[in-house]
């Protein structure tokens, strides 16, 4: 059994979440940004389908990248050399949003991204902690992802990709950008080959949750981020593997 929010009340220690399936914590609250900030500072994020109660998870062990781990390919690298593509930081998050739970994926009939959702992370950008990393090329938005930004941590929560290498070429500036200023990890949430493949791993519950507990009380000013930022040529100096 999981414990059921009401209005106000807080979330229950991480510790009760489920094994089965991982992490399932509670469910029930709002999308409030009162909410979801106390949600993601302490490890705790919204994860449900159209026609459900919100449901909070906490999954143990959890997917993290670290800025400075991101591992970049040959066919990456390659596309990261190539002008075709311009990178841009919150130059349009509602279309990054929108693209997120619209563009069909492998093995999912839907989207977990619900109407709801949308506008709780819009307001989240509106409010400076929500941001969106995007990938266009000679005009069009070909790929991006967006996520929260707290203290020092980034809180990764999806990507799309409408071109090969796409959403790897927003990951590997947003990775570029996050370790030039400072920020200690990426929650990725929950593991997949796709992110084991740019450089995340899985580690316990316990140690992501200490770690994140100083980053999220750094030094930390909510705004939109410079729309040029990550979209400078990329230099290879930052250790990247």
């Amino acid at each position: 059994m999981i414990d059921w929010l009401a209005d106000g009340e807080p979330f229950p220690p991480v510790a009760e979440a489920l094994t089965e399936p991982n992490g399932l914590l509670c469910a029930g609250g709002d999308l409030s940004p009162q909410r979801l900030l106390a949600a993601y500072r302490q490890g705790i994020f919204p994860w449900y389908s159209p026609g459900e109660p919100i449901l909070w998870w906490s999954p143990d062990p959890r997917m993290v990248l670290i800025p400075g781990e991101f591992r970049i390919s040959r066919s990456l690298r390659r596309s990261l050399r190539s002008a075709r593509c311009e990178v841009r930081l919150d130059s349009n998050f509602a279309a990054v949003l929108r693209a997120c739970a619209e563009t069909p994926r492998a093995g999912q009939t839907g989207t977990w991204i619900t109407d709801e959702m949308q506008r709780a992370y819009y307001r989240l950008f509106e409010l400076g902690i929500a941001h969106s990393v995007e990938t266009w090329r000679n005009g069009e938005l070909v790929g991006g992802l967006y996520g929260l930004a707290i203290g020092r941590a980034f809180f990764g929560e999806s990507m799309f990709s409408h071109v090969s290498d796409a959403s790897k070429i927003a990951a590997a500036h947003l990775a570029r950008f996050l370790a030039e200023e400072g920020f200690g990890l990426i929650d990725c949430q929950m593991s997949t080959p796709h992110l084991a493949s740019l450089g995340a791993r899985e580690i316990p519950r316990t140690a992501f949750l200490e770690r994140l507990r100083t980053l999220v009380a750094a030094n930390w000013q909510p705004g939109r981020w410079p729309s040029d930022a990550a979209g400078q040529p990329w230099i290879e100096t930052h250790g990247f593997t």
